[in-house]
């Protein structure tokens, strides 16, 4: 029995599919195209093991069209106009049922890949899903982007993963064989992140390892089988998640020592690069911030770079640019403030801009005084003036508070000095 326990109960139908039910409900906007027989050109985004490419063998099972798939890592632009000429002999432009051609890690795909997609997407030769990881805004070209509509899927919850165990020790013909208690579930769930696959995987793990047919499944267990034999269900790359946060987490926490450590083991694991480099640009803004503006400038130049040279050199720009981030004084207030700012408006909803701030561009906006009484700042000493530019109901309200480090310490000394009665830090 080598086929994994994940391929064993791969779902076949939308009703045995778990999760996800803001597409796959009954109102769910897929149950909805599936049922009127119209199938849009697809982008599955979510992280691993949420069911994208079970969705997309269920979409072309239940609308009875042909099913093609590719794998972008292996797959080049012959690989695909081949598929799309076998596509074209089995469908096309004049029948509701071309085939579905479906492209796994999408984002993996040149821009040369996916421009050999546009022609037969536009002219309806095949209908398109592509599933991804990473943001398709920023991995997939805006031509095809603009094709295709975009569905998140989100990680697993508590009860979708205790669903998934359950059907596995009913449905499965291995597992149904034996007696399996479900007593202690937190440090499995734990463990799988969210992801169906690995909770899968990881369960598969423990049942093998227990000689008997009678397996009591308790956190201890858990623990105990999965940390002896880790390598056994991460050989596919399922810490994909975890290292990216051990390294996210060193650089916040000032360890470049520990952040070089992290990035060596993605770079020898394959990771994008621009994964990695993405990844830096939002810590210099999140984590560091104002402390030291200079980080953000660096890690959007690494990504540019990193994006040009490609491996193996840019391991040498991903290293310098991790230890100048960690090495870096860290704040992250400006996170804070933007977070604290959105629940102002998620609490206060569309508060009026004050007449003063409104833009008057024309006469009628004028003649309603749009504008009136707006100070410049500019006429004034210092090119500053006390105003109150925040709604009414708001007022006087501070979301952003400058962190204590040499550069903020300046802000704060700066906004004290000019908002006496506003900015009490």
């Amino acid at each position: 029995m080598n086929e994994p326990l994940a391929e064993r109960i791969r779902p076949k139908t939308l009703e045995d599919y778990i999760s996800q039910q803001h597409l796959v409900g009954k109102q769910g906007a897929l149950t909805t195209q599936i049922k009127n027989g119209v199938i849009p050109s697809l982008i599955f985004w979510g992280p691993p093991g949420t069911g994208k490419t079970t969705l997309a063998n269920i979409i072309a099972s239940e609308s009875q069209r042909p099913f093609y798939t590719l794998s972008a890592i292996s797959s080049g632009v012959k690989d695909v106009r081949e598929v799309i000429d076998k596509a074209k002999q089995s469908g096309g432009l004049f029948t509701s049922k071309n085939p579905i051609l479906f492209i796994d890690e999408i984002h993996r795909f040149s821009k040369s890949q996916q421009d050999s997609l546009l022609g037969a997407v536009e002219k309806g030769w095949v209908t398109l899903i592509g599933a991804t990881t990473e943001n398709p805004s920023f991995e997939v070209i805006p031509a095809l982007l603009s094709r295709c509509q975009v569905y998140t899927l989100n990680p697993f919850g508590k009860d979708d993963l205790i669903a998934l165990l359950e059907r596995a020790i009913k449905t499965d013909s291995h597992l149904s064989k034996k007696q399996i208690e479900l007593k202690e579930t937190e440090a499995l769930l734990r463990l799988s992140g969210g992801d169906g696959r690995k909770l899968l995987n990881i369960f598969e793990l423990l049942i093998n390892s227990e000689g008997n047919n009678k397996i009591t499944i308790t956190n201890d267990l858990v623990l105990n089988k999965v940390q002896k034999n880790t390598v056994l269900y991460d050989k596919t790359g399922e810490q994909h998640y975890d290292i990216i946060s051990a390294f996210i987490k060193s650089i916040r926490g000032s360890d470049p020592n520990a952040a070089v450590y992290w990035l060596a083991r993605m770079i020898e694991g394959g990771e994008d690069v621009k994964f990695i480099a993405r990844r830096m640009i939002i810590l210099a803004s999140e984590d560091i911030g104002n402390a030291n503006p200079t980080a953000l400038v660096l890690a959007n130049t690494t990504f540019q770079s990193v994006t040009t040279i490609g491996y193996p050199e840019a391991r040498i720009i991903l290293s310098q640019c991790a230890t100048y981030l960690a090495s870096s004084p860290k704040s992250n207030a400006s996170y804070m403030a933007i977070n604290e700012a959105q629940q102002k408006v998620r609490q206060t909803g569309d508060l009026s801009v004050p007449i003063p701030l409104r833009n008057a561009p024309t006469k009628l906006m004028k003649d309603l005084g749009y504008g009136k009484g707006y100070d410049y700042a500019h006429n004034h000493e210092n090119n500053f003036v006390d105003f109150e530019f925040l709604p009414d109901e708001i007022s006087g309200t501070t979301f952003y508070k400058p962190g204590n480090n040499p550069r903020e310490n300046s802000m704060k000394d700066f906004l004290k000095k000019r908002w006496k009665n506003k900015y009490d830090f």
